[in-house]
Parts: C-alpha cells; sequence; structure tokens
C-alpha cells in the first residue's frame, strides 16, 4: 500500500465494519481484474486513493434518497463503494448498478453477495432501460456530459440530482451539454485531483 492510499484511508473517516467491507471489495478487485480488467493494471497499486475514495466522495456529496442508480458502473465505480458505505450511513438506500457487460456484471453480483450491499446489478444497455426513476444518478468515466445529461433525463425523478465525476475540462462539457440541455451544475472540488470536480446537475429539461 503506497503513502498516498494509506492518507486516503485515514480521509475515509468510516466505521471498523465498512472498511472491512471495503477492503473485501478491493481484494475481490485485486483477485478478479487480471481476467476482466475492472481497473487499468497501474491504476491498482494505487486503488484506494484513485478509485475508493474518489468513489467515496460522491457518497458524501449525496442527500438522502431512496433509489440511487449507477449507470456503467464496470468495476463498481462509484456505485458499488456507495452501496457499500450505505450499509451502515443510509440502509434504506436501495441501490441499482447498471453495466451491460456480463462478466463485470458477474463480478459485481460477487461484491454484493459477499458485502450484503442493499443493491441489484442489471445487465442491460441504459438505452434499453425503461425510466428508473432516481433520486440519485452517479456515473463516472462512462461518457461527455451531454449523454450523461440525457440518461439523467429519463431516470431521474424530478427531483432527483446527478452527481457527476468530470476532469479539469468540465467548463468545456457543460458549456457543450447547454447546447441541448437546461441544467443546473454545480461543481464540487475534487478531493484527489484539485483540478477535477462533482458535478451536481439537477433541473435537467430540454433546451
Amino acid at each position: 500500500m503506497t503513502p498516498d492510499d494509506c492518507r486516503a484511508l485515514s480521509d475515509l473517516n468510516v466505521s471498523r465494519e465498512t472498511l472491512q467491507r471495503l477492503s473485501k471489495y478491493v481484494d475481490l478487485v485485486q483477485r478478479w481484474n487480471p481476467r476482466i480488467n475492472l481497473v487499468s493494471r497501474n491504476s491498482l497499486d494505487e486503488i484506494w486513493t484513485r478509485h475508493v475514495l474518489d468513489s467515496a466522495q460522491v457518497f458524501r456529496c449525496a442527500p438522502s434518497a431512496d433509489h440511487w442508480v449507477d449507470l456503467g458502473s464496470g468495476g463498481g465505480f462509484p456505485g458499488m463503494v456507495c452501496a457499500i458505505m450505505a450499509i451502515e450511513d443510509s440502509p434504506e438506500t436501495r441501490f441499482t448498478l447498471v453495466e451491460s457487460d456480463q462478466r463485470k456484471s458477474a463480478f459485481l453480483r460477487t461484491v454484493v453477495r459477499e458485502t450484503k450491499a442493499n443493491c441489484r446489478v442489471l445487465s442491460k444497455r441504459i438505452e434499453t432501460l425503461d425510466a428508473l426513476n432516481a433520486d440519485v444518478v452517479s456515473a463516472r468515466a462512462l461518457a461527455d456530459l451531454r449523454t450523461l445529461i440525457s440518461f439523467c433525463d429519463k431516470h431521474l425523478n424530478k427531483s432527483g440530482i446527478a452527481l457527476l465525476p468530470k476532469g479539469e475540462n468540465w467548463k468545456k462539457e457543460v458549456s457543450e451539454a447547454r447546447q441541448e440541455w437546461k441544467f443546473q451544475a454545480d461543481p464540487i472540488t475534487s478531493l484527489t485531483e484539485p483540478k477535477a470536480v462533482i458535478l451536481m446537475v439537477k433541473g435537467v429539461t430540454r433546451g
């Protein structure tokens, strides 16, 4: 574990039980990754900082929610991390992780089983889903903001919010998305990358 990862563990500020569940998840990622490439090999060496803490900060930005939908979940960042943290902090929240890749879906279901997270996995393409009526939608490294806003328009309920991690070009993505959509986007500076943000998006309508 790197010094940065040790600092990430401290920054998480979670209970021992939650840390044990997150550690079990990290162990599963490390064991499955050589077979199905859940995260890049380089980032695996800094998994606590690059993936776990980066995902946990999304959970800390969220309001209370009955239904949280994570789109394009891949290896489970941020959705699975958020679902694990919610076991203690928000046990009433139901999570839906959407991942079209069958092997990654099998991995996610293994994590759900091992951690007892209140979570279901849908092995479908996002475009084929009926409206999910989510209170919170999250998505990390999935698509440009214009595309993500179109997903939010379908799957968020009227009072819902989206939490969308974006890199240093986030202002350009917001400008491009506003050519087609109206929405409020409040940037929250990332804990793991000073030039990156989590965009808190709400009030999505066609422009």
